[in-house]
């Protein structure tokens, strides 16, 4: 890696320095971990072996749940690691590795919750060709596109980090390493990362957003549209498992790049979207899905 740092490690001082609360955030974040896997897993074997859910809602809820699966296990390792360690460090590497991936998952994320609601918005406003518009190899370009696109941004963003220098401070306020807290560490000029970091956030996660805006706008008024008042409810159950997770994603990502570095306020926002909301999706989708509630009912069944 082409990086001119004194500095080859960093310290992570996130969250707290008494050992007795250290304690109990391991548990408690141990425990949001498992299950996070547990949850994720079950999810995506369900889809796998009941029949009725091969189709294309389900095949981007498997992807999703794959995703939150890997954004997960890039920082809740390390903060379980350091939480039990005196040595809170990382090495300067591991941090960029850990910057890659972290834009990387969330970026894959945010172009899936658009592809998502595409696949919402076909649904419910042309259901009689959906079966025909979403077909097999739509599913997996527009699945590879998303995968693509984020994994390009990411490159571009940390390929313009690694030009910046560490030369003395290494204390990141943060239990993870993400560019904003690497950018009062530098030494040298961090304009150009910084601007990189607004583009891809204003051209990736807003584009994203106005996507699913756009997509929802077109859903209420076909919802709206619907006579009988049972059909718009289900209609709207249909939407209402992506929609709130959406609202997570999207109200605690974007604060945290866009908000200035405020301490202890960013460090909510990042626990909220790196170790709670991967494990309230399969939640979210499992008991406000009647299908996948099903589905594991069915599951459970055969097994027992």
């Amino acid at each position: 890696m082409r990086n001119h740092s004194v500095v080859s490690e960093f310290v992570l001082l996130g969250l707290s320095a008494d050992p007795q609360i250290q304690a109990l955030f391991f548990v408690l974040f141990f425990v949001i971990y498992i299950l996070t896997l547990m949850g994720n897993l079950m999810l995506l074997l369900v889809i796998r072996v009941d029949s009725q859910l091969h189709i294309p809602m389900y095949f981007f809820l498997g992807q999703l749940s794959f995703l939150d699966l890997c954004h997960s296990s890039v920082t809740v390792p390390k903060l379980l690691e350091n939480l039990l360690s005196e040595k809170k460090t990382i090495s300067v590497e591991g941090c960029m590795a850990q910057v890659f991936f972290v834009f990387a998952t969330g970026g894959t994320e945010s172009c899936l919750l658009a592809v998502m609601a595409y696949d919402r918005y076909v649904a419910i406003t042309s259901p009689l060709l959906y079966g025909q518009v979403m077909n097999r190899q739509l599913c997996m370009g527009l699945v590879g596109s998303s995968w693509g696109l984020a994994f390009l941004d990411a490159l571009i963003n940390i390929l313009v980090a690694l030009n910046l220098d560490f030369c003395e401070a290494q204390n990141i306020h943060h239990f993870s390493c993400e560019l904003p807290s690497l950018y009062p560490l530098s030494c040298s000029n961090v304009s150009a990362s910084f601007t990189a970091l607004l583009c891809s956030s204003l051209l990736h996660f807003f584009g994203n957003f106005l996507l699913i805006f756009f997509s929802y706008v077109h859903i209420l008024f076909t919802i709206l549209s619907i006579s009988s008042t049972k059909g718009r409810s289900k209609a709207f159950s249909t939407c209402s498992s992506h929609l709130t997770v959406v609202i997570f994603f999207y109200g605690s990502g974007l604060l945290r790049y866009l908000m200035p570095n405020s301490g202890s306020i960013q460090e909510l926002i990042s626990l909220q979207y790196s170790v709670v909301t991967p494990m309230l999706n399969p939640l979210i989708y499992s008991l406000k899905n009647k299908e996948v509630k099903a589905a594991v009912r069915r599951m459970l069944k055969r097994c027992f």
